[in-house]
């Protein structure tokens, strides 16, 4: 398990590193929260077990040993850091699946992207492939709750059950939607102000003006 141990500790460093550059730059970040972890092996078996996955193919169809997380503030922020990861040279994207404009039946919302990285070991280099699920906040607590909860409730929910995580997962999108349409209204509200500080022209000191202007007054 050590190369993507690797692979997923390299990429928290460097998915991090580009949330400092903004901050730093004084920019807006689409970047809150960075977290990783590699799948325990007794998840890699059941996957395996649950979806007939041969042992000769894991590396190839299970994508998500290798998993990260990016939390976000805005939606806006979820489709900034696809570009971001798309226009990486260290990082190569095989696949990816937008769950933010085309939510699942539970309500879960988020955006995946599969990526092939590479690791130095020591017999050289290694290509891991790795999933970044790409999330806001809002999106994050109501996943991180309905997952605590489904290990709680092995069997399926009951359908009374279903609807009500489906109407919570839609309340947290529309949580969502209302917070970017502020943050709009506060940017063109930030702008309007901008523009006018900027746009009266201060009046001419009458001592800088066209030097004939005394001898006009005079005639």
């Amino acid at each position: 398990m050590l190369p993507y141990e690797q692979a997923v500790n390299e990429l928290k460093i460097k998915l991090r590193a580009l949330r400092k550059e903004f901050l730093e730059k004084g920019e807006h970040t689409p970047i809150e929260f960075v977290t990783g972890r590699v799948k325990p092996v007794a998840s890699i078996k059941e996957k395996m077990h649950r979806r007939v996955i041969d042992p000769a193919l894991l590396e190839e169809d299970m994508q998500d040993i290798a998993g990260l997380r990016v939390q976000c503030q805005f939606v806006e922020d979820i489709y900034d850091v696809v570009a971001l990861i798309r226009e990486r040279s260290d990082m190569h994207v095989v696949e990816e699946r937008d769950y933010v404009k085309n939510d699942k039946p539970s309500g879960y919302r988020s955006y995946h992207v599969v990526i092939e990285y590479s690791v130095q070991m020591a017999e050289g280099e290694k290509k891991i492939l790795a999933e970044i699920q790409i999330r806001t906040l809002a999106m994050n607590f109501w996943a991180t709750i309905e997952h605590s909860l489904s290990y709680k409730y092995p069997k399926a929910f009951p359908e009374e059950i279903n609807d009500r995580l489906k109407r919570a997962a839609e309340a947290a999108f529309m949580l969502d939607k209302e917070m970017s349409a502020i943050r709009e209204e506060i940017q063109d509200a930030q702008t309007m102000y901008r523009r006018g500080q900027q746009s009266p022209d201060d009046p001419e000191d009458p001592d800088t003006g066209d030097e004939n202007t005394h001898e006009d007054r005079n005639i």
